[in-house]
């Protein structure tokens, strides 16, 4: 596989706390993963905003370096990948089916992005694109038993050449997705990426979900609920009504520069306006 063109790789490290790339080791990775989920928000305002949302890693550079934005798994583990390929990891993209509350078996749209990593003939999955619930570790995927993160606990069980990502929340093992290890090519990620920015029926386009990490802290957004999940205590919840003040939440919270698109405000208001 060529290595992708980074452009701004030394601001990208920078922003995540690097003054030179750090040797390609798994407690850099450990690092790198933690470090990206607390630094890039997960995000979906271009989709609200009915803004196109390109892949090429220019793009993404420009919106996340440059511009202060945050983006989804299309975006942020393209880039992430990358980055892991520049500093010498061995990686490859592949694609998983989102069934977070929804039954195990259903045949969801492939929409979710996320990276196999080997190091030293062990095979991880990394990802820094799954919101609220994205893992802050890397996760060995030839085990079944409980991994800790800084977070919450993870596991992967296997049934036949699928993959199930399993979390402990609240006690509770939940389903958050179903992946595989089939090749994925830049068309596959267009078509999902497509699919979840454009199409009527994706909850990009129907809800405003925005996630972030700090220690053992989880911050959510969804359409006015804002939460802060702290590892091991009751969740601190808040309902968001003033547009206002959602988006300077959005700026202070999830270290957001909110793009001024009057479709992106008329979208927020409708969407946390009491119903």
């Amino acid at each position: 596989m060529n290595q992708p063109e980074l452009s701004n790789v030394g601001l990208y490290l920078k922003r995540l706390g690097y003054d030179a790339p750090p040797p390609p080791t798994l407690d850099t990775l450990r690092a790198l993963q933690l470090r990206h989920t607390s630094t890039f928000a997960f995000e979906n305002l271009s989709p609200l905003s009915r803004v196109p949302v390109p892949l090429d890693l220019e793009s993404i550079q420009r919106k996340l370096l440059h511009e202060g934005r945050g983006g989804y798994c299309y975006e942020l583990n393209n880039l992430y990948m990358a980055l892991l390929q520049h500093l010498g990891y061995e990686v490859r993209g592949i694609t998983g089916r989102v069934v977070i509350n929804a039954p195990e078996d259903i045949w969801a749209t492939r929409t979710h992005r996320l990276t196999l990593l080997t190091l030293d003939g062990v095979r991880y999955i990394t990802d820094v694109g799954f919101g609220g619930t994205v893992p802050t570790a890397p996760l060995l995927l030839d085990t079944e038993e409980e991994q800790s993160t800084p977070h919450e606990p993870f596991r992967i069980t296997r049934q036949g050449d699928s993959y199930t990502l399993r979390a402990k929340v609240a006690g509770e093992w939940q389903a958050m997705y179903v992946f595989d290890l089939q090749r994925q090519e830049g068309v596959d990620y267009e078509m999902g990426n497509w699919y979840v920015s454009t199409h009527p029926e994706s909850p990009f386009l129907q809800r405003l979900m925005v996630a972030r990490t700090g220690p053992e802290t989880r911050y959510t957004l969804n359409n006015g609920s804002y939460a802060i999940h702290r590892m091991g205590s009751a969740s601190e919840r808040r309902e968001m009504t003033d547009p206002e003040v959602l988006i300077e939440l959005l700026r202070e919270v999830f270290g957001i520069q909110v793009p001024e698109h009057p479709t992106l405000r008329e979208a927020i208001t409708r969407l946390i306006e009491p119903k």
